[in-house]
């Protein structure tokens, strides 16, 4: 399996679902399956959503999953620095890495840790990407659970990043709160399970 295809796919479905990301839904299919054929059934369910829903109500539900609740902020630092002075020096961090990278993935208008710049730095990047995904792998199992607890054919894609990084996904909540309590081994993560800078998953309007 090529993991850049699929990072390359996963950024494109979980961007906002503009007339560009729902035109690109046949290539995103007919490329998984030539070169990532494991993964192509995880993004299935999203793919015919969109082909059987009319491209407005995809856009409304993805604002309404992805931008009017917490529970699913696609923003990786957000899961495990909050709203904190903290989260400001990791945002820079990521920003110095894209550029040693010899990547500019700027005038996206988001920051370094929104997930689908994330997955467009692992696709170009895929030793590096995959490195930086599974320093934030309890950030994104959240995400996985979260929208999986919603029913959303997002969950699916999510899960499909998570199969190309190394080891088991957590069962549920309490296993991946406890991978983010565990942390990878540097300073800046290794959260306790209680500490109030790891958001909770409870709904919560922005």
């Amino acid at each position: 399996m090529k993991r850049e295809i699929v990072y390359q796919a996963a950024s494109l479905c979980l961007s906002y679902p503009d007339d560009t990301v729902l035109g690109a839904a046949r290539l995103i299919a007919d490329a998984l399956q030539e070169e990532a054929p494991a993964a192509a059934a995880s993004f299935a369910p999203l793919l015919t959503w969109w082909h059987e829903t009319p491209s407005e109500q995809v856009r409304e539900a993805y604002v309404e999953t992805f931008d009017m609740s917490k529970r699913h902020a696609l923003y990786l630092s957000y899961w495990t620095d909050g709203d904190t002075r903290r989260r400001g020096a990791v945002l820079a961090d990521l920003k110095q890495r894209y550029r040693d990278a010899g990547l500019a993935l700027s005038g996206t208008g988001e920051l370094p840790d929104y997930v689908p710049l994330v997955l467009e730095f692992a696709r170009h990047r895929p030793d590096d990407g995959a490195a930086l995904l599974q320093e934030y792998r309890a950030s994104l199992e959240l995400i996985r659970i979260a929208l999986t607890e919603r029913g959303s054919p997002y969950a699916d894609v999510v899960a499909a990043v998570c199969a190309t990084l190394p080891g088991r996904s957590p069962a549920d909540r309490q296993q991946a709160m406890a991978l983010a309590a565990a942390g990878p081994p540097t300073e800046s993560v290794g959260l306790d399970p209680h500490d109030p800078r790891l958001i909770p998953l409870e709904p919560a309007g922005r």
